[in-house]
């Protein structure tokens, strides 16, 4: 049976047909809504779930769905006015703030309404996720003797042993932590490193979410520019000296938004620095599965090449994978392992053992490396789709540098043009993009935007969502 219709399209459309049906009343069959929308059972039975859980149809096994019952509140609204006091009392002398802006991190984190391509998104397409791999791995780990059982709080051995030699070195895996996703690594080695108020060297531009979690520890972002080769050494230097920093955060491979890669002949330079800085390398190595076919060898994580512990090393396995796979691995050598597991065990306690065990079943089978490949030929295709459009379509946009991993594009608008009036009237034309500000810890040298080719459904979005793009650049130019 041919699948039209994803699960959010189909309870969108039971939704807007419940005021047929009186409160109590019956629904159609699953049966008769397979053969109306031509749909799988299963695609039915997560519509309707995803309706129950809205509170708006009730599901009786054996007897059907129901349109619900109105909820009626009970007594009248409370009044929560006193939580601006509570919650604002004092909060100039926070060291931690206790409000976050989490705006550039929620630009690629929501779904678009409808009928709007997505190149804002964070991840990629469902269509390029392993996702029957993933169940089944799943399913297999599921069954795995104690696979419900506690773990051991660094996460299981032989995880963290797949996690040390794809770092390679002379990196062990006792010297890796199992984490719950590069977000949290990343908080718990941002909390180990730097003190409330303490100064914290990042790449500019780079990740919002980065951003977000510093601020939100009470440090200060400091902008270390980047060209096509990486951050600069001489300015890296330069930071350090003027700010006493002791940490300083970057992505070598496939920079977030740049798509750069650390040139060979700065590698040593940087954690020459560093270390001459008595200053810790944070490794954000978020996306080294989502090479291109055309990449050729990659450069080694700089954790390999360290055997002074300079670096802490975050690698994940969610890009690769689904958003929801949230499985990555802290890796760091000497006296600040003990400290980054302490923080984690306090904060979370360990990652669920069936998702490490799932991630064990998954990187294990022959269709993980299969995965892979095809990852890899597709983002290629789906990167020159863009770039070719963009030629076509925008020849006015700058295009500074063409990745060959990750999944997106950087790109400098003219001067003078607004990113904030070009994103609204590109929302209003039916593309979702991401403005450059939030990538930007000080004030940006000029307009940006970040598009994305790996979280729309295929090719043909993509030319389509560019002349879309183009119909919103000739409103507000």
């Amino acid at each position: 049976m041919q699948q039209r219709s994803s699960v959010g399209e189909l309870a969108e459309q039971l939704r807007r047909e419940l005021d047929r049906y009186s409160p109590g009343g019956k629904l159609p069959s699953s049966r008769a809504l397979v053969e109306r929308f031509r749909v799988s059972p299963v695609t039915v039975s997560r519509a309707l779930a995803q309706l129950a859980a809205e509170g708006l149809v009730v599901t009786r096994p054996g007897a059907g769905a129901f349109r619900a019952r109105p909820h009626r509140p009970e007594g009248p609204a409370g009044d929560t006015s006193w939580q601006e006091v509570a919650l604002s009392a004092d909060g100039a002398a926070d060291l931690v703030p206790r409000t976050v802006d989490a705006s550039g991190v929620t630009v690629s984190l929501s779904v678009p309404p409808p009928g709007v391509l997505e190149f804002s998104g964070g991840y990629p397409h469902p269509s390029l996720q392993p996702e029957r791999a993933m169940a089944a791995a799943l399913a297999r780990a599921g069954r795995r003797p104690g696979a419900w059982e506690r773990p051991p709080l660094e996460g299981l051995p032989e995880l963290r042993e797949w996690f040390a030699r794809g770092i390679g070195g002379a990196v062990t895996a006792a010297e890796v932590l199992i984490a719950a996703g590069g977000q949290a690594a990343l908080a718990t080695a941002l909390r180990a490193l730097a003190p409330p108020g303490a100064p914290v060297l990042v790449e500019s531009p780079t990740y919002p979410g980065m951003l977000a979690l510093a601020r939100a520890a009470g440090l200060r972002p400091v902008p270390v520019p980047v060209d096509p080769d990486g951050v600069r050494p001489d300015l890296l230097a330069d930071a350090f000296q003027a700010t006493g920093a002791r940490v300083f955060v970057c992505q070598p491979l496939f920079q977030n938004p740049t798509g750069a890669v650390l040139a060979p002949a700065r590698r040593a330079e940087v954690l020459r620095i560093a270390r001459a800085a008595g200053a810790f390398v944070v490794e954000d190595d978020f996306v080294r599965r989502l090479v291109h076919a055309d990449a050729g060898p990659l450069p080694r994580p700089l954790a390999a090449d360290d055997p002074d512990g300079v670096v802490v090393h975050v690698g994940s396995l969610t890009k690769a994978t689904s958003p929801s796979f949230r499985v990555s691995a802290l890796a760091a050598r000497g006296p600040v392992l003990e400290r980054l597991r302490a923080i984690q065990v306090v904060d979370s306690f360990f990652v669920p053992r069936p998702l490490q065990e799932a991630a064990l079943e998954l990187v294990g089978s022959p269709a993980w490396p299969r995965h892979l490949r095809a990852l890899s030929v597709e983002l290629k295709t789906r990167r020159d789709v863009m770039t070719g459009a963009l030629a076509r379509e925008l020849p006015e946009l700058v295009l500074p540098h063409i990745p060959t991993g990750g999944y997106h594009l950087w790109l400098r608008l003219p001067d003078g043009l607004d990113e904030a009036a070009l994103t609204a009237a590109a929302l209003r034309a039916g593309v979702a993009l991401t403005p450059g500000r939030p990538y930007f810890s000080a004030e940006p040298p000029a307009g940006h935007l970040r598009l994305s080719f790996a979280a729309v459904a295929g090719t043909g979005e993509i030319t389509e969502g560019m002349r879309r793009l183009r119909a919103a650049y000739e409103e507000v130019r």
